[in-house]
């Protein structure tokens, strides 16, 4: 089975509350059989540039078996991570299509039929914060990360709001989005060793896994890296320096699925525990996400997902949340279909 066509479409949704709008480039793959794939990544491509990098791209995908998936990742025409990652996302898809089975089952198996998850907490001020933790903790969602990075008594305001809202409920994160310097990380850590974090996320502006292994041996709350972790290398090279307990690892940042789990594996044999994170999605990398935490035991912990703040998405039927879990869907490939109307209705041009 073969690729014969490709096309790429930017969609924008809008979500809840004053978050930006989600903007991601959908990627369509179709094969001499009749079949599509979808992916979706958050490349920053202009609508006026689709038809140039699907004439530069088709030439090379077309023709290729669906099944060699791994070989997408060599091609030097694929070096952005982000677009390798669509690719990759469709390519699956396509896969799973072919032989009627969810992409869970290829991949391992269903380890588990629904996914925990963690919900980040985007509004600035820490009232706002605290109402918003309450919100979602009545709607099942027990495992919040608070978003830092504005300054450490901020951050210290916005801990201490969410937990006295929905006191020892919910397990908490804070982010801080590579804000803080060293002095100021540990300052911070000696602040927040009261605060029962599960962990702080990226403290640090420099991605020197060496220096945030400095970071953690000054402190007794436990760390953990997202922003560095860009393939099976650098898990390894954060194993090998000892430089948190805890990965989140992000399918765009890596280059899709398959060195998703090979992060996952290194991780794994090392203790590290790890999580799935990442950009909010429009449907089509949730359910991607969805495959993989179901089929991959090492994403045991509750995997960040910002579904539940879209206005629409563009698949046929929603993804299902209860109590704050995300069911995997069963259909094969991805598990979805994506309605036409609505890329349509959503296309930025």
């Amino acid at each position: 089975m073969k690729i014969n066509d490709l096309e790429f479409y930017l969609i924008e949704i809008k979500r809840t509350e004053s978050d930006r709008p989600v903007r991601s480039v959908l990627v369509r793959l179709a094969t001499d059989l009749g079949l599509e794939g979808w992916g979706e990544s958050g490349l920053e491509w202009r609508a006026t540039e689709l038809a140039a990098r699907r004439d530069a791209l088709l030439p090379v995908l077309g023709g290729r078996s669906i099944f060699d998936v791994e070989e997408l990742h060599t091609l030097d025409v694929l070096s952005s991570a982000p677009l390798r990652c669509a690719l990759e996302m469709a390519l699956f898809d396509l896969v799973g299509r072919a032989v009627g089975e969810p992409l869970c089952h290829l991949l391992g198996g269903a380890y588990r039929r629904w996914i925990p998850l963690a919900v980040r907490l985007t509004a600035q001020r820490p009232d706002r914060v605290a109402s918003l933790a309450r919100e979602l903790a009545e709607q099942g969602f027990h495992s919040h990360i608070v978003t830092g990075g504005g300054g450490t008594e901020l951050d210290l305001q916005a801990l201490r709001a969410v937990r006295q809202s929905v006191g020892d409920r919910s397990e908490l994160r804070l982010d801080g989005a590579g804000a803080y310097n060293l002095e100021t990380a540990r300052e911070l850590c000696t602040e927040l060793e009261s605060n029962s974090l599960q962990f702080f996320l990226d403290p640090l502006s420099t991605r020197e896994l060496h220096q945030i292994a400095s970071l953690r041996r000054q402190t007794s709350v436990p760390l953990a890296v997202w922003r560095a972790i860009g393939g099976p290398a650098d898990m390894l090279a954060l194993v090998r320096c000892n430089a948190a307990p805890f990965a989140v690892v992000d399918l765009e940042q890596v280059g899709g699925i398959v060195p998703g789990r090979k992060c996952a594996a290194v991780a794994e044999a090392a203790g590290v525990g790890t999580l799935l994170g990442g950009r909010p999605s429009l449907g089509i990398a949730t359910a991607a996400m969805l495959q993989l935490a179901a089929s991959t035991p090492a994403f045991s912990s509750c995997n960040e997902s910002a579904y539940h703040q879209l206005l629409d998405d563009v698949l046929a039927e929603p993804l299902e949340i209860v109590d704050g879990m995300m069911a995997v869907p069963q259909a094969p490939g991805l598990g979805i279909e994506v309605d036409r109307a609505k890329v349509e209705k959503y296309q930025v041009t």
